[in-house]
């Protein structure tokens, strides 16, 4: 699995030009899934966001979870983040799961991460969606688990 993992003061996702989930403060989360995850690397990747420390404390360092803040995951499923781009112009999806593996395992990592206390909003999966949102900082963190 592989994130880019936003900061925001706030994004707001439609599809079609309905409205579909919004979140204030937390975090932005663009969710590649490759062929070869599993519900391991879904349980790694939930634990990761639920404590990853990038909200500032009272001093302002980074020292904060979006638990701690009382914030929210805002969940995107992304396979372009498996995108390939050395060979020519147009990048190759080859590297990203299937649907049929990718869609229960977003799922999934969206359910341990609010088993994990945190509030998950989530995009519809192999929609085309809008996502508007306010970074905060900005902070972008890439994980791989």
């Amino acid at each position: 699995m592989r994130a880019v993992i936003q900061r925001v003061a706030h994004a707001e996702l439609s599809v079609g030009g309905a409205p579909v989930s919004a979140i204030g403060q937390g975090l932005a989360v663009y969710l590649g899934i490759a062929p070869t995850d599993t519900e391991e690397n879904a349980a790694a990747m939930a634990k990761k966001l639920a404590a990853l420390r990038i909200f500032s404390d009272g001093a302002g360092k980074m020292n904060l979870s979006v638990r701690d803040v009382g914030g929210e995951v805002l969940l995107v499923s992304q396979f372009t983040l498996y995108g390939d781009c050395s060979h020519g112009n147009r990048p190759s999806f080859i590297g990203a799961a299937r649907p049929e593996i990718a869609a229960p395992l977003y799922q999934r990592t969206a359910q341990l991460l609010a088993e994990l206390g945190v509030p998950v909003k989530t995009g519809v999966f192999g929609a085309d969606m809008r996502i508007e949102q306010g970074n905060d900082g900005p902070v972008t963190i890439i994980y791989e688990c």
